[in-house]
């Protein structure tokens, strides 16, 4: 694991937990999925480009499906 993979995976975390605990609260499958999803995502891709291309993808689905 690169020092970039661990700096994308600390920032992608928190937006996850973010949407993880709003999701949760506002009773929304679409963030709360997300949220998980941004937090356990980093530890399986080591790619250093698909990291943030994944994690930028997983923030942006929220703000396009509202359901």
């Amino acid at each position: 694991m690169s020092e970039t993979s661990l700096y994308w995976g600390i920032l992608f975390g928190a937006f996850g937990l973010g949407y993880f605990v709003y999701g949760r609260k506002q009773k929304a499958v679409v963030p709360l999925m997300c949220g998980l999803g941004l937090m356990v995502y980093p530890y399986f891709v080591t790619n250093d480009i698909a990291l943030p291309a994944i994690g930028f993808a997983l923030i942006a689905i929220p703000w396009f499906l509202k359901i």
